[in-house]
């Protein structure tokens, strides 16, 4: 029982040390958008911005999130496929696992 809150301390303790984690790129493309930057202090949005022929997805601070630009803060949310508590629940699951083995 120790172990499992060990893990679970750990697993609470990367998850608030590690910065929001974003897509960060400017292509015509958005399934090339593949680069992954974890966003510096007082950038707590990841954004996207699609003008015409060009996409831009990069970290940015909340105050900066005004229309055409869209905004959210979760961490790689701002990607082409949407990633929700499926991520959670695996590294939930993932980090249980480890319990056993």
């Amino acid at each position: 029982m120790m172990k499992l809150y060990g893990v679970l301390v750990l697993f609470v303790t990367f998850s608030v040390a590690s910065g929001l984690r974003c897509y960060t790129c400017v292509t015509s493309d958005p399934s090339a958008c593949t680069n992954i930057e974890t966003c510096p202090d007082g950038f707590d949005r990841c954004a996207s911005v699609k003008i015409p022929g060009l996409i831009t997805k990069s970290c940015m601070p909340s105050a900066g999130c005004i229309s055409p630009i869209k905004c959210c803060d979760k961490d790689l949310c701002n990607g082409a496929v949407p990633t929700g508590p499926g991520v959670t629940l695996l590294l939930l699951s993932s980090a249980l696992m480890m319990l056993f083995i």
